[in-house]
């Protein structure tokens, strides 16, 4: 490697360096397996590009053609096609983290916007410009309550029903910092508030709430929830997400001091995977907020100005004294999102939010007139989802209905979860009528 542009070292220095270690050559720095090590054939063999794109749809002609109605954190509306054009110009797709404020004003005004979306929906005053997704968002809330709460508590409380994958990462999180992860229970789909109370004491740092919850309900003792949180000088985290944010209470309002969830209900396909994780939380907490903030100056014109204000993260800046591990962000992602909030304009994500309310109450009033069906199953308000007792087991119900070209959750043994929202709610008289031919 010595004399190339990426380790530009003379022979004499990279042996200097070998000796330095104790080595003989730059191999022995390495201790790969020899079944995995690279020997020289990649055993690819080389096709036009015609041919890859003929093998690759072949391959993604194998996938199952279902009308998805499912939902539990991972919600697809309809994007429109300007999100695409204007995030796919390549000085957006080139760019990666906006180190360099006097190139970059265009992407930073976009992560700005992004950031004063955020802190309208949610209340509070602070807003990062993005995280990886929920899971990662809620698991730096919980450090982050570690870090700034008096209390000697090592307890997270969260709701009996999180939803599993974002419980491991919590927990993920919470093991290198020495918390714990305990549940308080539900009744009908909301917190149980009185049990919540006797629970919460000296020993818990955090109490986490979502709304709406796992189940799509409508949290509706929030403030309460937060009392509880107050009361026990504990950390009070409220998981939502952006569409949601617009028709239910403000977070601020019911005393959250951090709010978590997902934005990538805006500008992005239902991904299954890919987010972006909301994080926003009261000035007390400004310079503990994880990632990175975008703020408003001047230049030396006396003009407005954008540039990375903070940068909690460990990689280049504060190091040992980072308040977060997280490397990069979800800044490309994050101005789809924001290009999408201003293509709807605030009237928009209200109707937006308030169709999810209508057609969830709509689906549902259907799905009850099925003989051997219950929906919904909690006395509750839902946004987009909600749960479906059947008579049957709910395994079998599931895949017959997957037979019948619909995909919802089993998330019991005799519990399914539907989910509508624009992009399948036309689909509804179909999935009334196969839920009524597999029950």
């Amino acid at each position: 490697m010595s004399g190339t542009p990426y380790a530009p070292h003379t022979d004499d220095e990279t042996a200097a360096m070998l000796s330095a270690v104790g080595v003989d050559d730059e191999e022995a720095l390495f201790d790969i397996p020899p079944d995995v090590a690279f020997d020289g054939e990649l055993g690819i063999e080389p096709r036009t590009e015609r041919e890859i794109r003929a093998e690759c749809s072949r391959i993604f002609g194998r996938n199952d053609d279902l009308t998805e109605f499912l939902g539990r954190g991972h919600y697809g509306h309809y994007v429109p096609s300007v999100v695409d054009h204007l995030s796919d110009r390549a000085e957006f797709l080139t760019s990666y983290t906006q180190y360099q404020p006097e190139i970059s004003q265009g992407f930073l005004q976009a992560l700005f916007e992004y950031q004063s979306l955020l802190v309208e929906l949610t209340g509070l005053p602070v807003a990062n410009c993005s995280m990886y997704d929920a899971a990662t968002a809620l698991g730096e809330a919980a450090t982050l309550a570690d870090r700034v709460r008096s209390t000697s508590g090592d307890v997270v409380l969260v709701p009996g029903q999180l939803r599993e994958g974002k419980r491991a990462v919590l927990e993920n999180y919470c093991d290198g910092a020495d918390l714990t992860v305990e549940s308080y229970p539900t009744t009908d789909g909301n917190a149980d508030v009185d049990a919540l109370a006797d629970r919460v004491g000296d020993d818990v740092v955090m109490v986490y709430a979502e709304n709406p919850t796992v189940r799509g309900c409508v949290e509706e003792r929030l403030e309460a929830v937060g009392d509880v949180a107050a009361d026990g000088d504990a950390l009070f985290v409220l998981g939502s997400d952006v569409v949601s944010l617009a028709v239910l209470e403000e977070p601020a309002s019911v005393g959250a001091d951090v709010v978590v969830g997902e934005a990538s209900a805006l500008g992005l396909p239902t991904a299954y995977g890919m987010g972006l994780g909301i994080f926003a939380c009261s000035d007390e907490f400004l310079r503990q907020v994880p990632g990175r903030l975008v703020g408003a100056s001047e230049d030396a014109d006396g003009d407005r100005a954008f540039t990375l204000t903070l940068q909690t993260r460990e990689q280049h800046i504060r190091k040992e004294r980072a308040t977060s591990n997280i490397c990069t962000n979800q800044a490309w992602v994050a101005l789809r999102a924001a290009i999408h909030a201003a293509t709807l304009g605030p009237a928009g994500l209200v109707d937006l939010a308030n169709d999810c309310v209508r057609e969830a109450a709509a689906l549902a009033d259907r799905l009850d007139e099925v003989r051997g069906a219950t929906a919904p199953v909690h006395d509750r308000h839902h946004v987009r989802e909600f749960a479906v007792r059947v008579d049957q087991p709910a395994a079998p119900i599931g895949e017959d209905l997957e037979a019948e070209g619909f995909a919802v959750h089993v998330v019991g043994e005799h519990l399914l979860q539907v989910c509508v929202t624009d992009l399948n709610a036309d689909r509804t008289d179909e999935l009334v009528a196969a839920f009524d031919e597999v029950i």
